[in-house]
C-alpha cells in the first residue's frame, strides 16, 4: 500500500509530502510529478516518484495499486478543462481499486465560478464508486501574503470584497488535514469543510499590514469590474482575473467564512493566524 500524492511539487503538494515524511516511511510515499527533476529532493529522501500528467490519460495507466490511498490535488490549468483532467485520475483509481481517493475541493458555500470545476469533480468522484473523501479547502493565507509587493508599493489593499470576511489558513494547515485523512481511518464518504479558526476582513488585513510595516496601508474596496481591469493591467489573463474578482464577490456575500472547525480538528492544532503568515512573508 502506498500513499500517492498528485501534483506533489506544487505549493500544496510539497507541504503534504513533507508532512507525510514525518508520519510514515518514505518508501510508502509516491509523489506524482510532471518533471522528476523538480522532485529530486524527495527522491533523495527515499520517496518514490511517478511521472504523469493530467492531460495524458495513458500516463496514469497502472500508476495506482489496490489498497493505495490517493490525494488528488486539483489542477491549476483553468483553461484546460479541469474536470476532464481530474476524471483521468478518478478512472485510474477506480481501475486499480484504491482504498481511498481524497480530493482538494472548494467550500460548499462558494458559488463563484471557481467552484464550478470542483463541483463537477465532486459529482464524478461520488458517482464513480471509488471510496472518497472531499477536502473542501477554503482560501489560503498565501493567496494574499505572496502578493504583497503591489500592496506595499501603493500602500493599499485593493479588493472587491466589501465588508466580507475570509476564514483563510496556511497551506501547511490544509496539508496537515490531508495528511490526517491519508494516514488515518474512517474517512471514507466524508466531506470536510476546511477553513481557518478566525475569519478576518480586509480592513483588518490592511491594519495588520500597517502595524507590521510601520506604513499607513488602507483598504480600497472597488467594484468587481474595476478589479478585473486592475488585474489584467498587472498582466493577469482576463479569464483568471474574472475568476479572482468572482471570488471577491463571493467573499462580500460571506461565502468564504467556514465555521465548521474541521480544519483544526483534523490538523490536531489551531490553524495559523493571518498575522503569523504576514510576518513570515515580510521576512521572506
Amino acid at each position: 500500500m502506498s500513499i500517492v500524492v498528485t501534483g506533489a511539487t506544487g505549493h500544496l503538494g510539497r507541504h503534504v509530502v513533507e508532512q507525510l515524511l514525518e508520519k510514515v516511511p518514505a518508501e510508502q510515499i509516491t509523489a506524482v510529478v510532471r518533471d522528476e527533476a523538480k522532485a529530486a529532493d524527495f527522491a533523495a529522501r527515499g520517496v518514490k516518484l511517478a511521472t504523469a500528467d493530467y492531460n495524458a490519460r495513458e500516463t496514469f495507466d497502472g500508476l495506482f495499486a489496490a489498497g493505495d490511498k490517493v490525494l488528488l490535488i486539483s489542477g491549476n490549468e483553468f483553461d484546460k478543462g479541469r474536470p476532464q483532467q481530474h476524471q483521468v485520475v478518478i478512472d485510474a483509481a477506480k481501475a486499480a481499486g484504491v482504498a481511498l481517493l481524497a480530493y482538494t475541493s472548494a467550500p460548499g458555500s462558494l458559488t463563484a465560478a471557481l467552484a464550478d470545476d470542483h463541483r463537477a469533480t465532486e459529482q464524478a468522484l461520488t458517482a464513480s464508486g471509488v471510496p472518497y473523501a472531499l477536502l473542501r479547502n477554503g482560501w489560503y493565507h498565501e493567496n494574499y501574503t505572496e502578493q504583497l509587493a503591489p500592496v506595499l508599493e501603493h500602500n493599499a489593499v485593493v479588493a472587491a470584497a466589501g465588508e466580507g470576511r475570509v476564514s483563510s489558513a496556511s497551506r501547511a494547515d490544509y496539508a496537515a488535514a490531508a495528511v490526517a485523512v491519508l494516514t488515518g481511518e474512517g474517512h471514507e464518504g466524508k466531506t470536510y469543510e476546511l477553513g481557518g479558526d478566525e475569519a478576518w476582513g480586509f480592513a483588518e488585513y490592511a491594519a495588520e499590514l500597517s502595524r507590521q510595516t510601520g506604513k499607513e496601508i488602507v483598504y480600497n474596496s472597488v467594484p468587481a469590474e474595476a478589479l478585473v481591469g486592475i488585474l489584467t493591467g498587472a498582466g493577469l489573463p482576463e479569464q483568471f482575473a474574472a475568476i479572482l474578482a468572482g471570488v471577491d464577490v463571493s467573499i462580500a456575500k460571506g461565502e468564504l467564512v467556514v465555521s465548521s472547525g474541521d480544519l483544526s480538528r483534523l490538523a490536531g492544532r489551531p490553524t495559523t493566524p493571518l498575522s503569523e503568515a504576514i510576518t513570515a512573508a515580510l521576512k521572506g
